[in-house]
């Protein structure tokens, strides 16, 4: 056996160095190859081929350029007798470095190296993950195998099991290229469900989503695919809402709890009671009568907060809400997404028909050019920005949000129509542009922190900072920049006096700058081993490339200028609300973050709780505990006043007064257990 184990590795080794070559020299799609267009609804980001070598290996080609993102990569798989991947070869670059990553079933050992992990086992027919690679091929190839299986069903490696479910048909393409297509949610992989389309015979057609692979010619079927698989997923969702929401039958009542209360402090033994969706009673649990038929939560040893926000997530999909709602998240600012999608939800939400926090949503708005946000709605004019604002407000928008190739000249019309119209304003700085000058024509917040440092960056950086130079500049720059002088001082003064808030965002930057590819992010740390190791291998993605002259130290020196700059912002009176960019597993880190940059546990639960309520508007009724608000609220087992962390320990969740287990919450999302507890 461990003779069978060093001659696999040495085939793992050998591989990776052929693996290792320039993008000039990856593979040439042939011109029989089937080629795809990877897009969005804001446009073409990319583009993708499949096909066939003279060997048999099933090959595929992806180049992508996403908001200055890099993904240069061919991928090569040969198939085993058992139908499953026994070689595999992925070659070129993606924004982390090097993408080299190998598989290979040799003498009845499966062994693996990726860019962030390496391994071996014993192989028994499993179908091979890759941890990065091209997604077209993965996926056809995943598919595939799954819809030849009798019940669509197989094991995967490094570990877990796929399930592939039938959801729906729809006819797309016209004419010869008219045919129908079917949906499948995959589990097993994430979470959410994978969505896949194939063809009547069962080969990949395409995928849908944030960003989606369509065969060329069928670009125009975009959106009606998108709403079919909106609608299909949606079915599933009142299900979910009777099985885990509940409505108490009276009164409810956590007693001798510690409590966050009035939005700013920590109160021992403290006994609160909800009725009909408001907080009635709260006080020191001796001086709280607690109704003869309420149900009752036992707080000793557990903390009660106000429901958590997360000020910037991209809802994915229907499944983010219960999702969501483990981790304590009740409210979120989504700051840009496909607004048909948004709009959708919303209805179903409002009808009881689907499980979700309460979400206070952006349209984004950009300009035209090869860095535009990939759900953006693009915009090439000033009249047209006008339109799309007041748009956003008739469909029912909170906010607007700018991007990077927005035109800066635009910022103030728009925004001044936001502004008249209701709407906040906020979002990255437009290329060109500072933050200071964004404030000046109408900003309300700025969203990253690294957008807050980009009023120190050399001209050439603010140029370019729609690409990938809001990151290599930053770290480049930032970690000599003096936060005590102009021009950054001057900022932080003007946010002040202005009362600019900012969504920091700095797990973002954290991941960014800090890990080496291989190290494993402590924003999901504590979650290792409760979800499918598909996904736990991405928390050990690294952070961008550095480039040649600068060391991984520089970009760290850097991303701890940006903590201290969230840190001088925070004493200077701005207000800081937390959101993760991410999937939500990461807000507490950020609040970890907060801590570590010199807040207390009080203040950073308040930029997760009462300061995004405030920002929105609605800090009157919801965002803290006291009497009259409606009652969103957390139990977690610990003591966040003293471990921040303990936030998630989530033990049930109460939103607008209706009750939500936190395991049942997260079985129901994918998760096979509790997340680790602090020491």
């Amino acid at each position: 056996m461990m003779k069978r184990m060093v001659a696999a590795i040495m085939v793992l080794g050998s591989m990776a160095i052929r693996a290792q070559v320039p993008v000039d020299q990856l593979a040439k799609p042939p011109a029989s190859a089937q080629n795809f267009t990877i897009l969005s609804t804001a446009g073409t980001h990319g583009k993708a081929s499949i096909w066939t070598a003279s060997d048999g290996s099933q090959m595929s080609r992806e180049s992508v350029l996403l908001r200055g993102q890099v993904w240069e990569l061919d991928q090569s798989v040969k198939l085993g007798s058992d139908g499953m991947p026994s070689q595999l070869i992925v070659r070129g670059v993606t924004p982390q470095g090097d993408a080299a990553e190998t598989f290979t079933v040799a003498d009845g050992i499966a062994a693996w190296k990726s860019p962030v992990d390496a391994g071996h086992e014993p192989y028994h027919s499993a179908f091979y993950v890759a941890e990065g690679g091209t997604s077209s091929g993965g996926t056809q190839l995943l598919i595939e195998e799954l819809l030849k299986s009798p019940d669509t069903s197989m094991q995967l490696l490094p570990g877990g099991r796929a399930h592939a479910e039938r959801l729906s048909d729809l006819p797309v393409g016209s004419g010869a290229m008219a045919k129908t297509v079917t949906l499948w949610a995959v589990t097993g992989l994430s979470p959410s469900p994978v969505t896949v389309w194939t063809t009547a015979d069962g080969k990949f057609f395409g995928a849908v989503g944030g960003l989606s692979v369509l065969p060329a010619g069928y670009e125009a079927d975009l959106q009606r695919l998108d709403k079919a698989q909106d609608e299909a997923l949606a079915a599933r969702s009142p299900a979910l809402v009777k099985a885990l929401l509940k409505t108490p039958t009276g009164p409810v009542a956590f007693t001798h709890v510690r409590a966050f209360v009035d939005g700013n402090h920590f109160a021992d033994d403290q006994t609160i009671v909800v009725d009909k969706e408001l907080i009635t009673l709260m006080g020191p649990a001796g001086s709280i009568s607690v109704p003869k038929n309420a149900q009752v939560f036992d707080g000793n040893g557990k903390t009660l907060v106000p429901g958590l926000w997360d000020s910037h997530m991209h809802i994915g999909d229907d499944s983010s809400g219960p999702f969501l709602l483990a981790l304590g998240i009740t409210s979120a600012r989504d700051p840009g997404n496909d607004n048909m999608l948004t709009i959708a939800r919303a209805k179903r939400r409002a009808q009881g028909e689907l499980l979700m926090p309460t979400v206070y949503p952006s349209s984004l708005i950009d300009g035209k050019g090869p860095n535009s946000a990939q759900v953006g709605t693009v915009v090439t004019s000033k009249e047209e920005a006008i339109a799309a604002v007041r748009k956003a407000k008739a469909d029912g928008f909170t906010g607007i949000k700018f991007y990077g190739t927005y035109n800066p000249a635009w910022v103030g019309p728009a925004a001044a129509e936001a502004h008249k119209l209701g709407l906040h304003v906020h979002g990255h700085i437009p290329a060109g542009m500072r933050p200071s000058e964004a404030i000046a024509a109408g900003y309300d917040e700025i969203t990253h922190i690294y957008f807050v440092m980009m009023e120190a960056m050399p001209d050439n950086v603010v140029a370019t900072s729609n690409g990938i130079n809001r990151f290599d500049g930053i770290g480049r720059y930032a970690k000599d920049v003096n936060l005590s002088v102009p021009p950054i001082s001057t900022l932080i003064q003007t946010m002040s006096e202005k009362k600019i808030a900012s969504d920091p965002t700095l797990v973002v930057a954290e991941a960014l700058f800090v890990p080496e590819n291989g190290e494993l992010s402590p924003a999901y740390a504590p979650y290792v081993g409760t979800l499918p190791p598909a996904t736990e291998r991405s928390f050990r993605q690294g952070g961008f490339a550095v480039p040649k002259d600068l060391t991984r130290d520089d970009y760290r020196k850097s991303f701890a200028k940006l903590s201290a700059l969230v840190t001088q912002m925070h004493k200077s009176g701005i207000a800081i609300v937390a959101g993760t960019d991410g999937s939500g597993l990461e807000l507490v880190r950020e609040l970890e973050l907060y801590v570590a940059a010199g807040f207390t546990p009080e203040e950073a639960l308040e930029a997760a709780t009462i300061a995004p309520a405030h920002l929105v508007g609605v800090d009157k009724n919801t965002g803290s505990i006291a009497v009259g608000k409606t009652a969103d609220l957390v139990l977690v087992e610990g003591d966040p006043s003293k471990r921040i962390g303990d936030l998630r320990n989530t033990r049930t969740v109460m939103m607008g007064g209706k009750l939500l287990d936190a395991d049942a919450l997260r079985q129901a999302s994918g998760f096979s257990g509790r997340p680790k507890t602090g020491e």
